[in-house]
């Protein structure tokens, strides 16, 4: 009988215990204030974790120690501690309290490098202002420098280097501390050959022309990680494995080694999209990522949608270096339904590519590209050829591929066809685009646009409309149909124009994680003259999903010219 009472009071005690081990507190009071100071002492003394009064009691000894540490470590070696263990409402409680006094100042600094790595501009000496003379103590700032010290010579290569002196004295009675780094740096290391192992599917003159340096350079981490990225980037390997250790030098040469997986040859891909200017359409691509040990590609893509159907081949022979230069043979064959069900272009193209990335950053293409294109377009019917020798130059700042917050995009296109010259018309065909984006205050986002085109000719009834310009639709004028603003002939056609400029201005506010409100005003127009022209006006609201593969935009616009109406909107893709 007496059993359940003595049952019951054990679980009464075993529930207050917990919880009084589960409340236990930790209260750091420091007079006069002093917030870095407060964070240091209670990161030293760490978790209490759970314990009673009695057992508080025992660990505030070492909570003291730990806490004279915290203080001394941010210069205070005058320091007044004391603790005490009470209990409030919420469970034990340690208090400590901590009178700091004056903190120790730096009085004579000596921060050095020696050898080669004093001439090396890249290898920094530490300076800054907490590591001066009259900056208070800070232990840390005397652990940065060195560990900055040690991964400069680490990544250069300076792997005999060593501190010949490494002296921190302190006088807390004076108040005062000296340091004295000394670095002697040793000899840089460089690289030694380069091994591949492996699959030997490639020849090793490309794997080569991949490397960011040769045998012999001056040893830098970086260019490691660069050669990595190239590798893993150009498409050829499923993993890659660099290997240039410092423990495997000879003298003061490092090796390389690379280990390489290849992938597998071929990919295919099919994609299903939607956009108001063309409707539903479908894409398939067919890849042969590699044909030969010379690392040449070719594939095909295809798109299909209700205006246009278009088909393309190409064969891409890596060139120096193979990450961003390639020699591309091209061809393809576009369908497309133009302004109107009347007006129609069948395109052949074919000719060569020279891609390269420039060391500013922007990537060229020079071109010599023969088509011939088969059009009716309003009154203007016929056939027309051109070889048509072009160059185009585009540059990307952006701090994100698929939903940037930052960055701007520049493309310039030119092309000319001389009469004569396989040509049957002349011709001067050009085009500018440049995008920017910002982000403010996380929320706040504006994009800008502006597009200029132009071309000039003798006889421009025989420009293809391939070569003529149209504004309108999801991409250049929102409240306007697809291709809509063009310039019409005597039968009210829409035959495209000379010229055309569009332009866009656009808000968007972030008010929920991947979901954006955005308001929009676009202005453009296509013309035949270089008179002030007179540009369509639509503005719109819209919102935006932020997609794994980008923004999906959904825009409602209203055209405020030609007693325009309302018009929906829908494309997807990056912003830039």
């Amino acid at each position: 009988m007496t059993v359940y009472p003595t049952i019951g009071l054990a679980l009464a005690l075993l529930l207050t215990t917990t919880t009084a081990l589960a409340q236990t507190q930790l209260s750091v009071r420091i007079k006069p204030a002093n917030a870095p100071l407060k964070a240091n002492v209670t990161g030293y003394v760490g978790d209490l974790g759970e314990r009673d009064e009695a057992a508080l009691q025992r660990f505030s000894r070492g909570a003291v120690v730990q806490a004279r540490k915290a203080v001394e470590a941010l210069g205070y070696y005058q320091a007044r501690i004391d603790s005490e263990v009470d209990r409030n409402d919420k469970g034990p409680r340690l208090i400590i309290r901590i009178e700091p006094g004056e903190p120790v100042h730096l009085r004579n600094v000596t921060v050095r490098i020696d050898g080669p790595a004093a001439q090396l501009a890249a290898f920094r000496v530490p300076k800054s202002a907490q590591l001066t003379a009259g900056a208070v103590l800070n232990h840390g700032h005397y652990e940065d420098a060195k560990r900055l010290i040690q991964n400069q010579a680490s990544r250069y290569g300076f792997f005999s280097g060593r501190f010949t002196s490494q002296r921190l004295a302190i006088d807390p009675v004076a108040g005062v501390a000296d340091v004295e780094l000394i670095y002697a740096s040793g000899p840089r290391y460089y690289f030694g050959p380069s091994q591949f192992s492996g699959d030997q599917t490639f020849d090793k003159q490309l794997l080569e022309r991949m490397m960011p340096f040769k045998p012999g350079t001056a040893y830098d981490s970086d260019l490691i990680a660069q050669l990595y990225q190239n590798l893993q980037g150009s498409g050829y390997f499923e993993s890659v494995r660099v290997d240039a250790a410092p423990t495997q030098a000879s003298g003061e040469q490092v090796p390389v080694k690379v280990d390489l997986t290849t992938r597998k040859p071929r990919t295919m891909g099919v994609g299903l999209g939607f956009s108001t200017d063309v409707g539903p359409r479908a894409k398939f691509n067919w890849t042969r990522h590699w044909a030969n040990p010379q690392g040449d590609s070719y594939g095909t893509e295809m798109e299909l949608s209700a205006p246009r159907q278009n088909v393309g081949l190409w064969y891409d022979i890596p060139g120096n270096p193979p990450l961003t230069n390639k020699t591309r043979w091209a061809g393809g064959y576009q369908y497309e339904q133009l302004a109107d069900t009347d007006s129609l272009s069948r395109l052949l193209t074919v000719g060569p590519e020279w891609h390269s990335k420039l060391d500013s950053g922007w990537q060229q293409v020079l071109s010599l590209k023969l088509q011939r294109e088969e059009y009716r377009l309003g009154s203007d019917n016929g056939l027309s050829t051109l070889l048509m020798p072009g160059i185009s130059y585009s540059y990307l700042d952006s701090d994100n591929a698929i939903d940037p917050a930052n960055g701007y995009r520049l493309q310039f296109e030119a092309s000319v066809a001389k009469d004569g010259l396989i040509s049957d018309s002349n011709l001067l065909y050009g085009t500018m685009l440049a995008k920017g984006l910002t982000t403010l205050w996380d929320k706040h986002r504006f994009l800008g646009r502006v597009q200029f085109g132009g071309s000039a000719t003798d006889d421009y009834k025989a420009v293809p409309p391939s070569l003529r310009f149209f504004a309108g639709g999801d991409q250049s004028v929102r409240g306007y149909d697809y291709q809509s603003l063009s310039p019409e002939n005597n039968e009210g056609d829409r035959i495209g124009g000379r010229y055309l400029v569009a332009g866009s201005v656009e808000y968007q506010y972030s008010f929920a994680e991947r979901w954006r409100w955005a308001a929009f005003v676009d202005q453009g127009n296509a013309f035949q003259t270089l008179e002030i022209p007179t540009l369509k006006t639509g503005v719109g609201m819209g919102i935006r999903w932020i997609s794994p593969v980008g923004p999906l935009r959904l825009d409602l616009a209203r055209a405020l010219d030609d007693d325009g109406g309302f018009r929906l909107h829908f494309s997807m893709g990056p912003e830039l």
